[in-house]
């Protein structure tokens, strides 16, 4: 999988597209080009396998410390609807008023959802949902199309927005409401992707030539771009409260995962075997959870260890798993995610060590 399929699944997802794991695509998955690996067996999780009522794909994006999950499914004549899940299984459906597909993104602590919608027009918006089940929407001045891909336990939200020129810009918008929006320099496309409870948010950008970057914005608006060594195009996923970030990368040789810590060195890591990978969010151990794609092109869940070692998993029945968000406590190795069956239904799953 080149650098063609790595555009054109993000532009659909910057478009607010909900891809699922049919067809060779994933539910939150940037398909990258073929790695190496080494691995363990996963033997000793337990798998809660969990759907809204009468579901037909359940996608989980966000997950909290207490076990409560977030995400959207639909039934077979779709749309697209929001839900949380709690630690005891409750399940809540919600929708923002006039949304014709709800996409749940992320959810702090304290129960507090971000995430964004389509309207009747087919314009986004982002929103947030207080733990009372109060939605409130925003959208960045000038915006044509809003997104929201992360919340903090302030439940400062960030995201990016298009503006009339179909340009993509970041943005921050504090628990007050206040949006600051801003691009690294030379940028044609700015995605931030994930934001700590100390204000830092990490994302990537496209340049002019439509090489892809990292970039890592302080609390004070000081931006400082990266890139693995030898990098086309890099990915950012996630970020936990140490400062550290992971993601996924592309040079010539193909795909590979990294993690940069605080201080800016970055340790990049193979899958022996796969035929794409990534890496799609990180723990404050500096766990980290994601999916990968085997030489048959099938999807499987893994969890990389601070020590390097991997352990790869699927709940029983699974086809395909993947759209992995991992729980950024102390506790080892919580995971959600997705994952398909035999009859091409997805559902949602925890993974408990």
């Amino acid at each position: 999988m080149g650098q063609t399929r790595i555009m054109v699944v993000l532009a659909s997802l910057k478009r607010g597209a909900l891809p699922t794991l049919t067809s060779g695509t994933l539910a939150l998955s940037m398909a990258i080009a073929s790695l190496a690996w080494n691995s363990s067996a996963d033997a000793k999780a337990t798998f809660t396998t969990f759907d809204p009522p009468n579901a037909f794909y359940t996608l989980v994006f966000g997950i909290n410390d207490s076990g409560a999950i977030t995400g959207s499914y639909c039934k077979l004549t779709r749309p697209f609807h929001g839900y949380v899940r709690t630690a005891d299984g409750t399940i809540t459906i919600f929708d923002p008023k006039g949304s014709v597909q709800t996409t749940a993104t992320g959810i702090n602590n304290d129960g507090v959802i971000a995430g964004y919608y389509k309207d009747g027009t087919n314009a986004l918006h982002g929103f947030i949902r207080a733990v009372d089940g109060t939605i409130t929407v925003f959208d960045p001045p000038g915006s044509v199309e809003t997104l929201a891909n992360s919340i903090d336990k302030h439940g400062a939200i960030a995201g990016y927005y298009a503006d009339s020129n179909n340009v993509f810009h970041g943005y921050v918008r504090t628990p007050n409401g206040k949006i600051t929006t801003f691009d690294p320099p030379g940028a044609i496309y700015t995605n931030a992707f994930s934001i700590n409870n100390a204000g830092i948010v990490a994302g990537y950008y496209s340049d002019s030539n439509y090489h892809g970057h990292g970039f890592v914005r302080a609390a004070d608006g000081t931006i400082t771009t990266f890139d693995p060594m030898g990098s086309t195009y890099t990915f950012v996923f996630g970020l936990n409260e140490s400062g550290t970030i992971t993601g996924t990368y592309s040079d010539a040789n193909g795909g590979h995962g990294y993690l940069r810590a605080a201080n800016g060195t970055i340790t990049t890591y193979d899958i022996t075997g796969s035929a794409g990978i990534t890496s799609r969010s990180i723990n404050n151990k500096g766990e980290i959870a994601g999916t990968y794609t085997d030489s048959n092109n099938v999807f499987h869940g893994y969890l990389r260890r601070v020590d390097g070692k991997i352990k790869i998993f699927d709940p029983v029945g699974s086809v395909s798993t993947g759209g992995q968000t991992i729980g950024s406590g102390a506790e080892s190795g919580v995971i959600a995610g997705t994952w398909e069956d035999d009859q091409a239904v997805q559902h949602g799953f925890l993974r408990t060590p």
